[in-house]
């Protein structure tokens, strides 16, 4: 009786396995297939742009004159945009996360890790429209009234938005880069003599070189993507920006701004799908950064 039972077992697992294989096949599957058809949509829409209105890829990027009903839809004020507002977030938003980092892993009592972790955390989940409120009625007018802008809106206050808007990614990722490093490494440096700033700066920072770049890197693909908050404290000019205090517009905030209003198989719209295809490049090179530092740090 006994082997009857234990087919019977045998039998059934079998069977459950390969349910359970079957359903994550599928799931895969359909992930997959879901990323492909928004690649392909958003590639065949975006480069009807060339392929359909010939406007040049040249012209695209490289014009900074933004008439779409003109034949003349320059990206070029978008995409400096873009790239100033996030390099100016992170800038400030980096070095500032992983000083936070370093003191959660290494300094904090545990008492007060335990509650800067969790507050940390519930910072992500803020959404993005609160710090766009926050950014239009407290920090424009901070800056309208005491830096002399016009209308307090302009890359500093965007900038200002985002890197506090990335911090939570930083900080996060950071820490845990830190707290990976093997903890003989910080014994063998102290037992050496060093210092724990020494340790730190000297050992722990390079360990963790490859981590902490990951952090940069999703932060910078949690600003450049970032549309609210943005909109609503940028200005929203379509030109290239000559100062911080300036308004400007970015790939993001174009896209929200004018797409409701883009005729079906216009200029405009295939120069704005031509943006979020753009968009979609970079973060897909942004991920491929994280792909290498990983397989950095793996080695």
């Amino acid at each position: 009786m006994v082997g009857p039972v234990i087919a019977t077992h045998s039998s059934r697992a079998h069977v459950q396995e390969s349910i359970a294989r079957g359903v994550l096949l599928a799931a895969s599957a359909f992930v997959i297939l879901a990323m492909a058809a928004i690649v392909v949509y958003l590639a065949s829409e975006g480069l009807r742009l060339f392929f359909v209105d010939h406007i040049s890829p040249l012209a695209f990027l490289g014009s900074a004159a933004f008439e779409p009903d003109s034949r003349s839809p320059g990206a070029l004020a978008f995409i400096v945009g873009s790239l100033a507002v996030t390099f100016f977030a992170i800038v400030m938003g980096g070095p500032l996360g992983i000083a936070v980092g370093i003191f959660l892993s290494q300094l904090a009592p545990p008492r007060l890790g335990s509650i800067m972790k969790p507050a940390i955390e519930i910072l992500v989940g803020i959404p993005s429209v609160v710090y766009g409120w926050l950014g239009l009625t407290l920090l424009a007018p901070l800056i309208r009234l005491h830096l002399g802008s016009q209308t307090g809106f302009g890359l500093l206050t965007a900038g200002i938005v985002l890197s506090i808007m990335i911090l939570p990614t930083v900080i996060s990722l950071s820490e845990d880069a830190l707290k990976s490093v093997p903890v003989t490494i910080k014994e063998a440096s102290m037992a050496l003599g060093a210092t724990r700033w020494q340790t730190i700066f000297h050992v722990l920072l390079p360990a963790a070189r490859s981590g902490l770049t990951v952090a940069l890197i999703l932060g910078i693909a949690r600003a450049i993507g970032e549309a609210l908050a943005v909109q609503m404290v940028i200005g929203n000019s379509a030109v290239i920006p000559q100062g911080l205090l300036n308004p400007a517009a970015t790939l993001t905030t174009e896209i929200v701004t004018d797409m409701g209003s883009a005729q079906q198989g216009s200029v405009l719209q295939h120069s704005l799908f031509s943006m979020a295809f753009l968009l979609l490049l970079i973060a897909m090179a942004l991920i491929t950064l994280v792909r290498w530092a990983l397989k950095r740090s793996a080695l």
